[in-house]
């Protein structure tokens, strides 16, 4: 991604872009309104900053690195309404805990790796973003994170399924709530916290600034055709089928074959592993009705507009025929979330042919096309 804005010259566009928006904002006084939106733009980015890397930090380390966090959460469903707890209620936690959390947790691999995440933490952020258990390091533990980690290993009941179980039918609410993993996950969860409404703040200013550059843009450019913000929509994008020429000397192809997975071979690598009977329809060109000049087509290349989350989609002919299903991008194309150049950029289709040819006379599965109308 980053080799493609290089040579796409990305930065200098969007420069280039930014300095005519200011140049036509200041001309007219009717569009003072838009003469702050890259102002607050830059103070946003700028000011995000710290607390964006502060709460990323704390996401890494504790709330995903360290599971213990996870295990005090269980706290919760004892918070509240203690006098109406049901028997029933109690069964459901214990059963709900061991399927979803505690049949995969080695709580002394989760002590290792808290003694790692713990100084990592204090080593990256500002002291004064940091939870408030590192108080307590201090002042109870002289600064030994590591005796700090034995302590709420050794003394927490949720470090296993057993200990928290029995506590809950012994509907011990106030040791359950008072255990120490807790305070470390409240800790944790008040700093994260306040982290994120900051960033919040400065997401504000950004996107205040963006509706206003947006606006801007598209009064200052009315007969360009402009991206519709269309995420987690429904889209339809188009394209022809063609090959592509990435750099000097070098050109690809807009189809692959069965050749190719073959010459791809690799038996240490599970991505690339061949089946033995996917290679003996290869040598034997058993392709049936899919195949085309003694070849299996497999995949194909468009210069359709795709990004994240596209993969799976169908891909139609000009009469609305299933042709292929998109799964992904060519190098090249990895700077498509921001700009996007139709001569370098393709998007990567499994032909339909193939999928027939796998489904028929791989899986022997040929049943299933007879609910199909297939075109040839």
């Amino acid at each position: 991604m980053a080799g493609a804005l290089v040579k796409l010259g990305v930065k200098h566009q969007k420069q280039a872009q930014e300095e005519s928006f200011r140049a036509w904002a200041a001309a007219d006084p009717s569009r003072a309104v838009y003469t702050t939106a890259l102002d607050k733009i830059a103070e946003s980015v700028e000011g995000r900053i710290p607390s964006a890397h502060a709460s990323q930090y704390m996401a890494e380390t504790l709330m995903r690195g360290v599971e213990l966090v996870t295990a005090a959460s269980l706290s919760s469903s004892v918070q509240t309404g203690r006098d109406t707890i049901s028997d029933a209620y109690i069964r459901r936690i214990i059963t709900n805990s061991q399927k979803n959390f505690y049949k995969d947790y080695e709580p002394e691999l989760d002590r290792k790796v808290a003694k790692v995440m713990l100084p990592l933490l204090r080593e990256n952020i500002p002291a004064e973003s940091l939870p408030s258990f590192y108080g307590v390091i201090d002042n109870d533990f002289n600064g030994d994170v590591d005796a700090y980690v034995d302590y709420l290993f050794e003394n927490s009941l949720f470090t296993s399924h057993e200990s928290f179980s029995a506590a809950l039918e012994a509907r011990d609410f106030d040791r359950i709530t008072s255990d120490p993993a807790v305070d470390f996950r409240e800790s944790v969860q008040e700093a994260y916290q306040a982290a994120t409404k900051e960033l919040g703040r400065w997401n504000e200013l950004y996107r205040e600034g963006h509706r206003l550059y947006v606006a801007g843009l598209l009064e200052m450019e009315p007969e360009k055709l402009h991206y519709p913000d269309a995420n987690f929509t429904i889209r339809l994008t188009y394209g022809t089928v063609k090959p592509y020429k990435p750099r000097d000397a070098v050109w690809y192809d807009y189809w692959t074959t069965l050749t190719g997975v073959m010459e791809k071979e690799d038996p240490t690598n599970p991505e690339f592993v061949v089946p033995e009977k996917l290679k003996e329809l290869y040598y034997t060109q058993d392709y049936g009705p899919y195949g085309k000049d003694g070849q299996m087509p497999v995949c194909f290349l468009f210069d359709g507009d795709i990004t994240g989350g596209n993969s799976g989609s169908p891909v139609l002919n000009s009469r609305g025929e299933l042709i292929g299903l998109a799964f992904d991008g060519n190098w090249e194309a990895m700077s498509g979330d921001i700009t996007f150049e139709p001569e370098l950029q393709r998007c990567i289709n499994v032909d339909i042919r193939y999928v027939l040819f796998i489904i028929d006379k791989y899986a022997n599965a040929g049943y299933l096309l007879d609910e199909l109308t297939i075109v040839e």
